[in-house]
């Protein structure tokens, strides 16, 4: 049987890997210069860390680790019939991968409060698992890259976190629509609607709103108890379209009599208006939108929260994020205040992909290949070689001495942009021939001309 790996799952190939690295590395560096520095925390977590953090359908999306040993001892035989599902998962797992990088987070600054000063600014990439269906652009184990920042009440978080995010699709060349919304101007609308009770119904259906449509998305609020009457006054909001300050100014009215979903308001409007005022450099270069049927379904979201959508590829989300007052409370340390957002790192390379956007240098790995034509001429290159690596350019020799076209096709497959040849003439004159691949130009050099003209390709 021929070996596989399991649904939503892939493997990455060398220039894959280039391609991903290039994701990594970019991000990582915006990352930096706003401050984050780095952390890592483990793959599983303790399923008590993870339930009833996502809400009941994030739960169901946790993959569960089987206890180590003999893992049945602990329950009688005549309760594995009578225990429900759910009793029995307890019984048999206490551990679990992780669905997200933030929880796993609010958990260590909780366990190491001693030890951070606040506020705490840290990013984290690395790989999260959802039993999920797969789809495109939907996978069980993916990629995120998140930055927070926690114990800072200040919107200027949001702000920053938010030039951030075009700072990034400004580098890989992404057209983005950045969304933003607040959940204290959602907990508003259920407010005035009086369905204050249905916020995490409400916020549940309408997030799905790009997926399954507003007929689906209404259908889903009724089944969860919400009035017909009452739907139809979500309407206006679900489709209010105009500008920012357009949108702002029918939801004070709509609002008037919502203390909560004004101050959501004050909170958007102070992150627009800021970014507003910021000249070049410092203001976006990409749509920056309020979309008030943006939701996040996630629950421990309070305030601002942000998706980000790409303009020319059909996918969805490639970024999101928001902030959270109280996550850290579950864990017995409330009061402090949290933001931050997560990089699809998966999706984005699936947009890079579609739109072909990687730069010349991310395509290959080795920028020179030197031929091998025996112990003699191998022993005369090494030198070669090592002074190139010196000056970072990436070099590798053909190991073999094999014919000359299984090495030149060995080059084309991997296409290496330059290969270097010596033989009895050049070792006699202390060269060495550079051929260019693409033009079929040959050049003979020393190795320091060597060295300078490969830096300069």
């Amino acid at each position: 049987m021929k070996p596989g790996i399991p649904k939503g799952t892939r493997d990455f190939g060398a220039a894959e890997m280039a391609r991903r690295n290039y994701i990594f590395d970019t991000i990582r560096s915006v990352y930096s210069l706003y401050g984050f520095t780095q952390i890592e925390t483990p793959a599983m977590e303790n399923l008590s860390t993870l339930m009833g953090k996502y809400g009941e359908e994030g739960d169901k999306l946790l993959f569960k680790i089987l206890n180590s040993g003999d893992f049945r001892s602990d329950i009688p035989a005549d309760e594995w019939t009578g225990k429900t599902l759910g009793q029995l998962t307890s019984a048999l797992s206490e551990k679990g991968l992780r669905y997200d990088l933030t929880v796993p987070f609010a958990r260590y600054v909780v366990q190491h409060r001693d030890e951070l000063q606040f506020p705490f600014r840290r990013y984290q990439i690395q790989p999260v698992w959802r039993a999920d269906r797969p789809q495109k652009g939907r996978y069980r184990e993916f990629y995120q890259c998140d930055a927070d920042v926690v114990g800072s009440d200040s919107l200027l978080n949001e702000v920053e976190l938010m030039q951030i995010i075009d700072t990034v699709f400004s580098k890989f060349g992404i057209r983005v629509c950045i969304k933003i919304n607040n959940r204290k101007i959602l907990s508003g609308i259920a407010e005035i609607i009086g369905q204050a009770d249905k916020i995490t119904d409400i916020t549940i259906a309408i997030d799905k709103l790009d997926k399954i449509g507003l007929d689906n998305v209404n259908a889903e609020l009724v089944s969860a108890g919400i009035s017909e009457e009452n739907v139809q006054k979500l309407q206006p909001i679900i489709q209010l379209t105009g500008s920012n300050a357009e949108k702002i100014a029918v939801m004070r009215e709509c609002l008037a009599g919502s203390e909560i979903g004004q101050k959501g308001l004050d909170e958007v409007e102070y992150v627009l208006r800021t970014l507003g005022s910021l000249g070049t450099p410092g203001s976006l270069r990409n749509q920056l939108e309020l979309d008030l049927t943006l939701a996040r379904g996630l629950n421990y979201y309070t305030g601002c929260i942000f998706e980000v959508k790409a303009l020319d590829v059909q996918i969805g989300s490639i970024t999101g994020g928001g902030r959270y007052d109280n996550l850290t409370g579950i864990f017995g340390m409330p009061g402090l205040s949290g933001v931050g957002i997560s990089f699809g790192a998966d999706r984005i390379y699936d947009v890079l992909n579609q739109l072909d956007l990687y730069p010349e240098t991310v395509r290959t790995a080795t920028q020179v290949m030197f031929v091998n034509f025996g112990e003699k001429e191998t022993c005369y290159l090494m030198p070669v070689i090592a002074r190139l690596r010196e000056n970072g350019i990436r070099a590798e020799i053909y190991p073999d001495a094999v014919k000359m076209k299984k090495q030149m096709q060995y080059a084309n497959v991997k296409a290496i942009p330059f290969v270097v040849l010596a033989g009895e003439n050049e070792m006699q004159s202390n060269t060495v021939t550079l051929k260019n691949m693409a033009t079929g130009e040959q050049t003979q050099l020393t190795a320091q001309e060597l060295v300078e003209s490969l830096c300069g390709a």
